[in-house]
């Protein structure tokens, strides 16, 4: 457990960095939607066999996650600002 957070916040500062740009949360935000994006790889992991019971995702696979959350983080919040 404390490895997959650990993945989590260096893959969302990985994210960060591969998307720059400001974001509304911060770099607290970023590292949280860096542990979900690992939550989400680990879950996709498993769904589709890469991944056992217990067996955290892989740094790379975590930055996927976290990239694909951020820019959905992005796109929510952007859509609030218009409306």
């Amino acid at each position: 457990m404390i490895g997959a957070l650990i993945i989590g916040l260096i893959a969302g500062a990985i994210a960060k960095l591969l998307m720059p740009g400001k974001d509304p949360g911060g770099w607290i935000m970023t590292a949280l939607l860096g542990v979900a994006g690992a939550a989400v790889a680990h879950f996709i992991g498993l769904r589709t066999g890469m991944y056992t019971e217990g067996e955290p995702a892989g740094l790379l696979a975590a930055v996927v996650g976290s990239v694909l959350l951020l820019w959905v983080y992005r796109v929510v919040v952007d859509k609030r600002r218009i409306a």
